[in-house]
């Protein structure tokens, strides 16, 4: 997705800027994957690598997304007399709007609903107040950043958790030109360090830049003039060339999805599409990691009817597309989706809320053990002042890294997790089956 996409609606200056930041550190980071002979640490390869791991999909929602709106715990009395114009309302009332029952306790908000049937098919679960437990930054750019790479305020680390995945185990299919993909215009820091990784925005249109009518010329001359050049050129040449033949033999605008599906036609709703595409194409595909914007919600929330609400529409609906369309058709997919943190638990005058802390990400694949919204140590009374953090944000109870550390070991076969995730000892939680 293009940075546009991240910018829009957002309510803070600091998000604003966020995006040339990133294009920037992108840009300086691009050669990351070239230094991981010198220091990658030693691995671990298992047998049978290439044969049991799942494809992983990675979305972040940027601008720190309202678990509380998402996935309201309406049975607490304190969520509605923390937020009395914002909240989503019961599931047991006349609403047009109210929230869509998953365990007695919590509720999707209405504009969820497109997640449904993956959480009753138990193939979706929710892990609430999530984030980053051993650093309590608000500021959007170090959030991301931290959980981007894996660890928080640690300059040197440069490369993404994602990256120094594939890059500490063999590809899934041996001559892969595309291991990992960042639908994007720029490589998100996730993947900063991948092997055979490529930030391509529109794969359906990926291609070398200039002219459409002189591609074709230009591809031949890259071939036979550098193709028989000097390392690295060569390699590069090659790569470059035989990447965009790769794409191009895949046929996206004539693809037709399982189960009637239809995807939105939103950005977010076409980078799935296209993911879809690849991954059934078997072009080798092992990662990718996706973006949506726009949940910087200071002001004018809109959860139920707004903003926010047609926000949610977009990702839960092009979310259940995939699932549909890939996962439920027995493709061996995990998606896991995260934002860098929640939203203060009270609402402020603008009828919005400021930066928090908790909230929640979402594991899907037929190899999560979901159809729950699984908590650590939620208390009775958890939205109550005297349990929030600093009186008012819901508390970090559950690291992101202990969720995704066991879905890299169980769903992705790498045992390597002091690489993905250095310094961490995660808790394995039950996230997979």
């Amino acid at each position: 997705m293009s940075n546009e996409t991240h910018t829009a609606d957002c309510g803070c200056q600091e998000y604003n800027e966020l995006s040339r930041r990133q294009f920037l550190g992108a840009a300086a980071a691009g050669t990351a994957a070239s230094m991981f002979p010198a220091w990658l640490p030693k691995i671990v390869l298992g047998k049978t690598y290439a044969s049991n791991r799942d494809v992983i999909v990675s979305v972040f929602l940027r601008g720190g997304a309202d678990g509380l709106a998402m996935v309201a715990p309406y049975a607490d009395p304190a969520y509605y007399t923390s937020r009395p114009t914002i909240a989503i309302p019961r599931p047991d009332a006349t609403d047009a709007n109210k929230g869509i029952d998953l365990d007695g306790f919590f509720a999707f908000a209405a504009g969820m609903s497109g997640l449904v049937p993956a959480f009753k098919a138990q193939d979706l679960l929710v892990v609430h107040a999530t984030g980053l437990q051993t650093n309590n930054t608000r500021s959007h750019f170090d959030a991301q950043r931290y959980m981007e790479v894996g660890k928080p305020a640690d300059p040197n680390l440069i490369t993404g958790w994602l990256g120094r995945h594939l890059a500490s185990v063999p590809p899934m299919k041996a001559g892969s030109l595309l291991r990992g993909i960042g639908v994007s215009n720029g490589l998100q820091k996730t993947l900063v360090g991948a092997p055979q990784t490529l930030p391509i925005a529109d794969p359906a249109n990926f291609s070398i830049g200039g002219s459409v009518n002189t591609q074709p010329q230009r591809l031949s001359f890259m071939q036979s003039e550098y193709g028989v050049g000097e390392e690295p050129l060569r390699s590069a040449a090659l790569d470059a060339v035989n990447t965009v033949n790769l794409i191009k033999s895949v046929s996206f605008t004539g693809y037709t999805p399982a189960n009637g599906v239809t995807y939105p036609t939103s950005s977010f709703g076409r980078a799935l599409r296209s993911l879809a595409v690849l991954i059934k194409a078997d072009v080798g595909l092992e990662a990718a990691q996706v973006d949506i914007g726009g949940w910087d919600t200071h002001s004018a929330q809109g959860a139920n009817t707004g903003s926010m609400r047609n926000l949610m529409n977009d990702f839960s609906g092009s979310l259940g597309a995939f699932y549909a369309d890939v996962i439920a058709t027995g493709y061996t997919v995990t998606v896991v989706a995260i934002s860098e943190f929640g939203r203060n638990v009270r609402e402020n005058a603008s009828g919005g809320n400021d930066h928090g802390r908790g909230t929640v990400m979402y594991a899907m694949g037929k190899g999560i053990s979901g159809g729950r919204v699984l908590t650590k140590n939620w208390i009775t009374g958890m939205l109550d002042r005297a349990n929030l953090e600093a009186g008012q944000d819901l508390k970090v109870t559950t690291d992101y890294r202990d969720v995704l550390s066991e879905i890299v070991q169980n769903r992705l076969g790498n045992p390597n997790l002091d690489v993905v995730f250095p310094t961490w000892t995660p808790t394995m939680m039950g996230v997979t089956r």
